[in-house]
């Protein structure tokens, strides 16, 4: 199938369904930017190792990277988002659930950050999915159990290893930095941190940025009468497209995230925000490497928990943390359901 920016913008021009399904998705990389990148850099922030304006350009330069370099090693993460669900029928109804889903992460999306909660696109994408496609189904054979399984041990993955290799992280460079002097110390990891925040910017391209991208090739193919997007490869021209939609997003409403994550669940000194963007880095390099979908927003707060476990747990402050959880407990049936009713309603209207 053709997948030049140039037939892309035609098919948008003819296909009115598939104008609303674009928007809708820039929409949501657009939120994503806002409530979720902002994970990558709220330590490096919050440690004042950088100022909010240009670490939310670092964040957008390394985002794009992530996606561009990681697509290219494996992309793997954004054909599980494509596959884990089924949209077999009408072509034109199966477009409909998709925006049913999109929209459906919008509002939970931005309800949650008006409450100052980091939460994960990741899983309300699937979430909204996964719904959509119940609706459009009739039942549960609208799921692909086999990349579920992937889901869940993602959200395994990105809550028990973000918290231990958050925690063994801070510890090592706790031991092998014993005897520095503390200023010296401080001056290292200031741009120790830039680099860490870097990392976890890459990390988190190479994961959401992939997903994102494997939603805009869904409507592409549905709209081409085609429900299967296996074996394809990732235009440049989307990679640089959803990078740039995402950095925007962060720079418009990252701050209140910034704060939640980077300030009052865990108060870092340098050396720990450091810890917790190379813990959490790992882990999501570990995830794309092996194509899991894993909840970058997971990753880095759980991580962060971790290192602030080290010196005591009542570092932490469980308010916070409590919210977060919450929020993510009820992201699936949550999103879930409103993914179903829009999709229900939509097909009504249209």
């Amino acid at each position: 199938m053709n997948l030049s920016l140039s037939f892309f913008l035609q098919q948008m021009l003819d296909n009115p369904v598939l104008f609303i399904t674009v928007l809708l998705t820039l929409g949501v990389i657009f939120v994503n930017g806002w409530t979720d990148a902002p994970n990558a850099i709220a330590t490096c922030v919050s440690t004042r190792a950088m100022n909010v304006n240009a670490a939310i350009f670092m964040s957008a330069v390394f985002n794009f990277l992530g996606v561009f370099l990681m697509t290219l090693i494996n992309s793997t993460v954004a054909m599980t988002i494509t596959n884990i669900v089924n949209f077999d029928g009408h072509n034109d109804e199966a477009l409909i659930a998709l925006c049913a889903a999109l929209f459906a992460i919008v509002i939970w999306a931005v309800a949650a950050w008006y409450f100052g909660i980091p939460t994960s696109e990741s899983h309300a994408l699937i979430a909204g999915l996964s719904g959509a496609a119940i609706a459009l189904q009739g039942g549960i054979s609208g799921i692909h159990g086999g990349e579920w399984v992937k889901v869940l041990y993602g959200l395994g993955l990105s809550t028990l290893l973000g918290f231990g290799s958050g925690f063994f992280v801070c510890r090592l460079v706790s031991f092998l930095c014993r005897g520095m002097d503390r200023r010296k110390a401080n001056g290292f990891f200031k741009y120790a941190q830039i680099f860490g925040g870097a990392a976890m910017s890459f990390m988190h391209g190479a994961q959401d940025g992939q997903k994102f991208m494997g939603v805009l090739l869904l409507g592409m193919f549905l709209v081409n009468g085609q429900s299967s997007t296996s074996g394809v490869e990732l235009p440049l021209w989307m990679m640089l497209l959803c990078s740039i939609v995402m950095g925007l997003g962060t720079s418009v409403g990252g701050k209140k995230i910034i704060k939640s994550v980077g300030m009052d669940m865990v108060r870092l000194e340098k050396y720990q925000g450091f810890s917790a963007d190379m813990a959490s880095a790992g882990c999501l390099l570990l995830s794309s490497v092996f194509g899991i979908p894993v909840s970058t927003t997971h990753t880095k707060t759980t991580s962060i928990m971790g290192v602030g476990a080290v010196k005591r747990i009542s570092a932490i402050n469980f308010k916070v943390v409590k919210e977060m959880v919450l929020t993510w407990v009820l992201t699936f049936p949550g999103c879930g359901l409103i993914g179903f009713l829009m999709a229900k309603l939509f097909m009504i209207i249209f």
